[in-house]
């Protein structure tokens, strides 16, 4: 059995706190598994009986029935009629719930609803009634940012606790491998791919053909029936773009550009953001801004994009000649999101001399990161043996001359140390496993 005991504590924590507990996520990274197995597994040695325990999975056919909200609302008040028991309900996949006008309107016909209808009902409306009922403990699975969007963030703000789960951190999966593979094979079976549930248990040839399919027959179909959109290679083209470009700056403009360029095909700014908003809507891809280190403000033109799991921008590239320093930038990026961090990437330019001219150079951080009170700064690189990368990585450090931490994630298995100016030096390994526990 897998365990996730960071998303199990954080149920653990929710149980009865008046909110109905919305777990969203990419497809296939283990939430019905997490309610399901582990957290079922839970409440039963906590001594709640099996008959309290309601789970109904929605994207399955044979509940096709309950995607109508008012079936659905009906059908869970009759199970948990008994108010003297207390009930655990869990509904997998809460997208799939359809919005309807409402019957009064249509003289009890149900009609599926319109951005036009003035009144409607959907599964905001489920969720949040269900929450209200005193025996009834819910919790709700998310593939897509549906439960995300602005109008429906709007109607759970301060109604709703979320968990957002991602794939197999490191520590996750080293977990999981550590009785046949040692630290550092874990990691280069990580880095090539990645920690999908369902994945770590295959071989190498069934985990490359898993990873691609996820995309052919899970990702790129939801992707096309939630969006409305046509079915088009030039989404699949984009989300191979995205692959080879992971961590590097990029607007609508730029993609176009490079789009052009492999394909010898035109393709317009707007289906380019079209394309990677439905991406960031199913959790794909997360993106980070860039932001003025000296400034102290946003820079909207350009952002970067890191993939959910490695494993899976991998497979956009068939897992031939992988790059490892976006590997490692987007795995560091992933454990941050896993521990809580904001992300940001850090940029400033700074007045230098050059030739006996004052010239403007701009620099980069690869990550600013910060969680409550603090911030830090980190530069992932390969190796600092060599003395050229070395001033490359730290020059940006050295020219900020701030109080922030300064971290420098070096791929090697070395401990934590400080260099000759004060940084923070930290093997991948260590920085994966414990560093930012």
């Amino acid at each position: 059995m897998m365990n996730r005991p960071k998303y199990l504590n954080k149920l653990i924590n929710a149980k009865w706190n008046g909110f109905p507990k919305i777990i969203t996520g990419i497809r296939r990274c283990g939430k019905s598994y997490l309610l399901k197995e582990i957290f079922h597994k839970h409440l039963v040695e906590s001594g709640v009986p099996e008959k309290n325990i309601i789970f109904l999975e929605l994207d399955d056919a044979k509940n096709s029935s309950y995607r109508n909200p008012l079936e659905l609302n009906n059908f869970i008040l009759k199970i948990c009629a008994d108010k003297n028991e207390q009930f655990y309900v869990f509904l997998d996949e809460i997208q799939r719930v359809y919005t309807i006008v409402n019957p009064d309107l249509t003289d009890g016909k149900i009609l599926l609803a319109t951005e036009k209808d003035p009144e409607t009902i959907s599964f905001v409306d489920v969720v949040l009634g269900l929450s209200h009922e005193k025996n009834i403990d819910l919790y709700v699975t998310s593939s897509n940012s549906k439960m995300l969007s602005s109008d429906i963030v709007t109607e759970f703000r301060d109604k709703a606790t979320e968990i957002h789960m991602a794939p197999l951190s490191f520590g996750e999966f080293y977990e999981a491998v550590k009785e046949k593979m040692e630290k550092q094979e874990a990691l280069y079976e990580y880095m090539q791919y990645g920690g999908m549930p369902l994945a770590v248990l295959k071989d190498k040839n069934e985990k490359e053909e898993y990873l691609k399919g996820l995309f052919r027959t899970t990702y790129f179909k939801d992707i096309l029936e939630r969006n409305k959109l046509r079915k088009t290679e030039a989404m699949d083209e984009l989300c191979t773009i995205l692959a080879t470009c992971t961590g590097e700056l990029l607007n609508a403009e730029k993609l176009a550009n490079t789009f052009l360029s492999k394909r010898h095909e035109k393709i317009d700014k707007e289906t380019v953001t079209s394309y990677i908003n439905a991406f960031l809507g199913a959790f794909i891809l997360s993106e980070a801004k860039r932001y003025d280190l000296k400034g102290r403000k946003f820079i909207n033109s350009t952002r970067k994009y890191y993939f959910s799991d490695p494993g899976l921008r991998n497979a956009r590239l068939d897992f031939i000649y992988p790059d490892e320093g976006q590997i490692l930038e987007n795995i560091v990026y992933n454990e941050l999101c896993y521990n809580g961090w904001n992300i940001n990437i850090g940029t400033f330019d700074s007045i230098e001399k050059a030739n006996g001219k004052s010239v403007r150079k701009n620099y980069e951080v690869d990550f600013m990161a910060t969680r409550e009170s603090e911030t830090i700064y980190l530069q992932i690189t390969d190796n600092m043996a060599n003395a050229e990368t070395k001033k490359r990585e730290i020059r940006p450090y050295l020219l900020l001359n701030d109080q922030i931490k300064k971290i420098i994630v070096v791929n090697r298995p070395v401990k934590t140390t400080k260099d000759e100016n004060g940084f923070t030096v930290v093997g991948m390994q260590e920085f994966l496993l414990q560093f930012l526990k």
